[in-house]
């Protein structure tokens, strides 16, 4: 696998580095990825990206984005369940792609058929194949571009040019965020520790007990965090909080 594509990037300036040209919303990376869907004669992409503020424990992949359809709609959900653990355990190890065949195709190549070029999952826990490209970025965030269909056998060179591509879709993505969380204050640990209550299904009077803290203020702390996140509500911010590594 050629190294250079799947190098980890320690500081902004490396994302800046490596970042194949400005987005200003997660709509201008559809585009992309639907051109590398087809350059890898693929039905479907999604994108998966890592959160819980790199403690083990509470890391978890969540699908940012995709295009199963509703028809679809519980794919993301069933490959995170099916692959999540190991998907989050080979990262730390390798940047070799990953291939799997689904529970209806057994067209893909042979473990000895993938050589060097990518690593096998196992097979037949979902009922699509497909291929997974890991993007590790150290402390910015990590993630995995994904595509699917039946039949994929994509030569070598395929392989390498589709790595770079998701390296760049990764980045791009997280720069999204960053953008939007640099353009305000970072959140306080007191903002934290309400919203992540609030996620955990706390109501306001039960934080404030479990805090040491007045109703009034509660409420203050998850307003300003709402402002903050740019979210129209309390479970909008959750819900931001939770996708840019704040809470789990």
């Amino acid at each position: 696998m050629a190294h250079s594509v799947g190098r980890t990037l320690g500081n902004s300036d490396g994302m800046r580095a490596l970042r194949s040209g400005k987005v200003s919303s997660r709509s201008d990376l559809f585009p992309r990825l639907i051109a590398m869907q087809k350059l890898a004669d693929a039905q479907n992409f999604a994108v998966y990206r890592m959160t819980g503020s790199g403690l083990p424990a509470k890391q978890r992949l969540v699908c940012e984005l995709e295009n199963w359809g509703p028809a679809n709609a519980g794919f993301s959900k069933a490959f995170a369940d099916a692959y999540g653990d190991a998907l989050l355990e080979h990262i730390e190890k390798s940047l070799l792609p990953l291939a799997w065949a689904g529970g209806h195709d057994r067209g893909l190549p042979g473990p000895a058929g993938l050589g060097p070029f990518m690593a096998r999952l196992q097979d037949g826990l979902v009922p699509f194949s497909g291929m997974a490209f890991p993007v590790r970025l150290g402390a910015i965030g990590n993630g995995f571009v994904v595509f699917t269909g039946d039949d994929l056998d994509p030569p070598s060179d395929m392989i390498v040019e589709l790595h770079g591509r998701s390296c760049h879709v990764i980045i791009d993505l997280l720069s999204l965020d960053e953008r939007r969380v640099t353009a305000a204050e970072a959140l306080s640990e007191r903002e934290i520790a309400c919203l992540q209550l609030a996620g955990d299904g706390r109501i306001s009077e039960e934080i404030a007990e479990k805090l040491g803290l007045s109703v009034h203020t509660v409420n203050a702390y998850l307003g300003s965090a709402t402002i903050k996140l740019d979210s129209v509500n309390r479970i909008q911010a959750i819900a931001k909080a939770i996708r840019l590594g704040y809470i789990s």
